[in-house]
């Protein structure tokens, strides 16, 4: 794709990259094929390509139609950034570094309505602070029958109580976990189950104290300074962990696990923290990059031979388009024993997409609907993902339970044996 950038303007790091990147498309509209919102509302300005075009004029033009521009915002917008398009894209483009630079320009220029406005700072500040968010939560559980239709699904039930996590001091090997921001309130048990799993496998796990939200919703909001803020106070708190021999750290949210895998990129201008969080990418990983290289034939053995419930998985677009691991949470299970139901168009989004289920509520709960639809054609008794916010807004409609792939694992192997 050509362009037609001034000098001056590719003196901006931001014009420069959106330049780069734009060369890479070849308007081929492949990507259109498997984008969710363009199979929903069938508008070339809905799929990857017509937004490319979008984003090319609105960085080209010094100055804008108003109307055009904020035509361009809704569209942009409407984006889930499940990066489907990337996993299609034969010349590989890098939609979604371009689509955050084409936000924050259309953003600058035309701004927000007070609306707008007030619920994006609300979700920011109701959803990274763990702890807020947990004393919102339990308000919310407490009056769920008196919430509006709207907000009643995307209220939970309590989880189930907790167990204990065992002492991570008594493994050489030590890992880091990340703790998040709306998991620890939404299912706490998740991690927990992780610290369970991995300590079998003879690896201890700890979080640091001071590590919060990992910036994602943020960025994401177009807040991208703040969310920069909360990458450098997470490294701050790692770093000495890091430093005392931590291997690995580990994420059970695919999304969180996409995001902090771009700190390096995201700090790389960043002379106080550039090497810091290149190291902090490099020892970020998945969970199930842990477990599949780990014995899992020694758990397998170790299961009840007699469960037979039957898993359909959701593999989250943050992991199987964002990390590449598409397939791999599935081969573990099978490893252990468990009954994967198949699962018709699983590189579709679910409507999910971090803050996408407030911001757009019609189109992801239509995406939502056809997702259950197809994970639900197998008859499972329980749908697995690797995302908590992927999990929530599944389990919002009510339907088939939705848990995290770990809690499963945890369960099989606390069991009494056949």
């Amino acid at each position: 794709m050509q362009t037609q950038f001034t000098d001056a303007a590719r003196e901006r790091p931001a014009i420069r990259e959106a330049d780069r990147i734009l060369r890479t498309c070849v308007h081929c509209g492949f990507c259109n094929a498997t984008c969710p919102t363009y199979q929903l509302l069938g508008d070339e300005r809905d799929g990857p390509r017509g937004r490319i075009y979008l984003i090319k004029e609105l960085l080209e033009s010094d100055a804008g139609d108003d109307q055009v521009t904020r035509e361009t915002q809704l569209h942009l917008d409407r984006c889930l950034t499940c990066r489907n398009c990337e996993t299609t894209c034969p010349s590989g483009v890098e939609y979604h570094k371009l689509l955050d630079i084409g936000r924050a320009e259309v953003d600058r220029r035309v701004g927000r309505t007070p609306r707008e406005r007030a619920l994006r700072l609300g979700l920011r500040k109701a959803l990274a602070e763990p702890r807020r968010f947990q004393a919102l939560l339990a308000l919310g559980q407490t009056f769920r029958p008196l919430a509006p239709a709207a907000l009643r699904d995307k209220i939970p039930p309590r989880p189930a109580p907790r167990r204990a996590r065992p002492a991570p001091e008594r493994h050489a090997r030590q890992m880091l976990i990340l703790e998040g921001c709306v998991q620890p309130g939404l299912a706490p048990n998740t991690n927990d189950a992780t610290a369970r799993v991995l300590d079998r496998l003879g690896i201890g796990v700890r979080a640091a104290r001071d590590a919060g939200c990992c910036g994602a919703i943020d960025f994401h909001l177009n807040a991208q300074e703040a969310g920069r803020a909360r990458m450098r106070a997470n490294i701050d708190a790692w770093w000495p962990l890091i430093e005392e021999g931590a291997e690995a750290i580990v994420q059970t949210a695919s999304g969180c696990g996409a995001f902090v895998k771009e700190y390096g990129e995201m700090l790389a201008d960043d002379p106080a923290y550039a090497d810091k969080a290149r190291r902090v990418s490099e020892l970020a990983k998945d969970l199930v990059e842990i477990l599949r290289e780990e014995d899992l034939e020694a758990l397998a053995g170790s299961t009840s031979a007699n469960d037979a419930q039957r898993l359909a998985f959701h593999c989250p677009c943050t992991l199987q388009h964002a990390q590449k691991l598409g397939g791999a949470v599935e081969g573990v299970l099978t490893r252990l024993g468990f009954d994967l139901a198949p699962v018709r168009d699983a590189h579709l989004c679910c409507g999910s997409a971090g803050t996408y289920s407030v911001t757009q509520p019609v189109l992801s709960r239509q995406l939502r609907d056809a997702k259950l639809d197809a994970l639900e054609a197998g008859q499972p008794d329980t749908i697995v993902t690797a995302n908590i916010g992927c999990q929530s807004h599944l389990g919002g409609a009510g339907r088939t339970p939705v848990r995290h792939w770990i809690e499963l694992v945890d369960e099989r192997l606390a069991a009494p044996q056949a």
